[in-house]
């Protein structure tokens, strides 16, 4: 009987590093596995999170990606679906499909004797019954919903006390270190906050977005404007020119969030 597996889906974010930690406390290093799914849109500050929390750890990244090496852009081009804070291809293209190609290419690990291992914390167990039916039969398990309660400054401290680089994605503000903070899941905030610290990010999003409404010629963007009570496409362009033009106006608690490994199933 092959001996038990355990697969952390790495982001590279910090919680990802604390289910890592967790799991390797309870079961050993040696039948752990972290799981990284590059979107080849990350910041060199994840990458050096990675290398640094690899050798902390003492195991090596396995590192999948596109087999097109695709970034998200290209993935909204090639779907002709530009992603946005409700559904977001990139999710499934870049991140559940690699993991589920790299699963199906190690026969040794099977839905009796491996469980994955995902990254959210006691703030989001609401996510944690549909990552439990998305990727069903496999076993599915998310340590930071348990007691003991960490919010993500301690765990930043932690990882810090250990001699770890803090992604410079949180020192920045971000509440993710995904994607290079141009996470299309992300709200205004975000955005906000992106053309700020790293507008030539911001600037080729714009340019991206633009160019997926020429192709689809279609009213379609990333963001909703929901002032006045009615929603309606907010364009990456729209939004820097109210930053730029009104800046009282702009939502500055809409930060949104990344679900990558959450809110889409894998491939049947």
């Amino acid at each position: 009987m092959a001996s038990t597996q355990h697969v952390v889906m790495w982001s590279g974010g910090i919680t990802s590093w604390a289910t890592a930690r967790q799991v390797i406390a309870e079961h050993g290093a040696a039948s752990v596995t972290l799981l990284f799914a590059d979107t080849n849109a990350e910041d060199k500050g994840l990458h050096a999170f990675n290398d640094a929390a690899s050798a902390q750890l003492d195991i090596p990244i396995t590192r999948v990606a596109d087999a097109q090496e695709r970034d998200p852009w290209q993935v909204f081009e090639d779907k002709r679906w530009l992603g946005n804070t409700r559904i977001a291809q990139c999710s499934l293209e870049l991140k559940l499909r690699p993991c589920e190609i790299w699963l199906a290419a190690n026969p040794e690990l099977t839905f009796d004797n491996t469980t994955l291992y995902v990254g959210i914390d006691w703030t989001e167990t609401e996510r944690l019954p549909a990552i439990v039916k998305g990727w069903a039969p496999w076993t599915v398990d998310a340590p930071l919903t348990r007691p003991p309660y960490f919010d993500k400054r301690q765990l930043l401290t932690e990882a810090r006390d250990a001699g770890l680089p803090v992604p410079r994605l949180y020192e920045l503000g971000f509440a993710h270190n995904n994607c290079g903070g141009a996470c299309v899941k992300g709200g205004q905030a975000q955005w906000i906050r992106l053309l700020r610290v790293f507008p030539a990010r911001y600037a080729r999003a714009e340019r991206a977005e633009a160019k997926m409404r020429a192709l689809l010629g279609k009213d379609v963007a990333i963001l909703r404007d929901r002032t006045g009570g009615e929603t309606k496409p907010l364009t990456l362009a729209a939004l820097r020119q109210r930053i730029e033009e009104q800046p009282d106006q702009l939502d500055l608690f809409d930060e949104g969030g990344c679900g990558c490994f959450t809110d889409l199933a894998p491939a049947a």
